[in-house]
């Protein structure tokens, strides 16, 4: 008989070529004679082609979708996004949809092509028998370790669809917290923008005029003029370095609070100090520590490793080695709110709450009820703040542009007062 030696096989073997997926573009008709257009994801034109005609379309052409010569050509995928997903695959899992068919029907209502798309990879590789929770590994971008996590509980389970009514939740109480904190900053934000284009407008443009005016009065000018008349000067010569230095610091601060640990964790301390924002943040840090671990304990998360992935959402750094430290002790056979307490940053409320759910064998349950009282406390703190900076808002821009014009017409009144 004859041998074959591991040399010879290792000859004979051809390199496996990796099949990768594209977007193509059919045009068709159906059995009315209506025309058809539309992008479907595969691996060649052929088969796309069969696919399409077992759907009981007639087949014109089938293409590969061009690339823009700009960018991917879709829009960003955004958190907003990924949660949208998982409502609508637990819906389609709820409603008895298997899987792989609930993609199809999810991509199909998707407006987003980069979700479309990023739908579509997820589902060809489920469908070659790669696991959900393994796929979405591979998307670390757009799914975190806490999301993937539990979707391989409800697969190890046999309870993906009630897993992912949880997922679901979970991301859209979070959006929802996310919005209501980017609702407190955005409009202060915004209004302090303007009020330093339209004053830099004024000195810029404005001023300038009043500045010839002013030159052949002969006269001495009050010194408030005197000081907006060199604030204008300087604002004329250094424009563009002030808004290269800004953008530049904000650059800067970016890269500073990535690269320097130090650094980030100045800035979260110091923002939990701000008034009213920082009782904010606190809150929102409140919400998103009882939510993740209500969500991942409710889930069957062992409480060690439900504290791993609470540290990672807790969005600041201050509160993530808290609560690394309590999973430390967690670990060691200390009750969850005595290690809780020990952290000394934690608010009461969450301390008993924690209490009487290890107690009554309903910790979930009981931190849902904490994380629903802080993302309202939330809500409330926003609307607060919404009505205590509209005055002060606009008190700001009195003050400013009010002041530029005082000051330009305080020559033009006292020029009057001698005549």
């Amino acid at each position: 008989m004859a041998t074959v030696t591991a040399q010879q096989k290792t000859k004979s073997r051809k390199p496996t070529k990796a099949v990768t997926s594209s977007t193509f573009v059919y045009n068709a008709t159906d059995k009315k004679g209506k025309t058809v257009k539309g992008e479907v994801t595969g691996t060649s034109p052929a088969l796309i082609r069969a696919h399409l005609q077992k759907q009981g379309l007639n087949v014109k052409s089938v293409k590969k979708k061009p690339k823009p010569l700009f960018g991917s050509g879709g829009k960003k995928i955004k958190p907003a996004d990924i949660a949208v997903f998982s409502r609508q695959m637990a819906t389609m899992m709820k409603a008895g949809v298997p899987l792989v068919q609930s993609f199809d029907i999810v991509a199909d209502g998707v407006e987003n092509p980069s979700v479309r798309e990023l739908v579509y990879k997820i589902r060809e590789e489920v469908a070659s028998g790669t696991g959900f929770a393994a796929t979405l590994r591979k998307y670390p971008r757009h799914f975190d370790d806490l999301f993937c996590n539990l979707v391989d509980a409800g697969e190890q389970s046999g309870a993906l669809e009630t897993m992912l009514d949880r997922i679901a939740t979970y991301k859209e109480k979070t959006e929802a917290l996310k919005a209501k904190i980017k609702k407190a900053l955005t409009y202060p934000i915004a209004v302090i923008v303007v009020a330093i284009i339209v004053t830099a407008i004024l000195l810029i443009k404005v001023v300038p005029q009043f500045a010839e005016t002013f030159s052949s009065f002969g006269a001495d000018l009050p010194a408030f003029t005197l000081f907006v008349l060199h604030l204008s000067e300087l604002t004329q010569k250094y424009w563009l370095y002030f808004l290269v230095g800004s953008v530049a610091l904000g650059f800067a601060f970016k890269e500073l609070r990535i690269r320097s640990t130090k650094f980030a964790y100045f800035i979260d301390r110091v923002s939990l100090k701000i008034p009213v924002i920082g009782d904010i943040l606190y809150l929102s840090i409140m919400a998103r520590f009882a939510r993740t671990l209500s969500t991942t304990f409710a889930a069957g998360v062992p409480l060690i490793d439900a504290l791993t992935s609470v540290a990672g959402a807790t969005g600041n750094r201050i509160y993530t080695d808290a609560v690394i430290d309590v999973r430390e002790e967690v670990s060691t056979g200390i009750q969850l709110n005595a290690a809780i307490r020990n952290r000394g940053i934690f608010p009461s409320l969450l301390i008993q709450m924690a209490s009487i759910g290890e107690e009554s064998g309903a910790l979930d349950e009981m931190l849902d009820k904490v994380a629903t009282y802080y993302e309202e406390a939330v809500d409330n703190k926003v609307d607060s703040l919404s009505s205590l900076l509209e005055p002060m808002i606009m008190s700001i821009l009195g003050v400013l542009i009010g002041g530029l014009m005082i000051a330009m017409y305080l020559p033009i009144f006292q020029i009057g007062q001698v005549m």
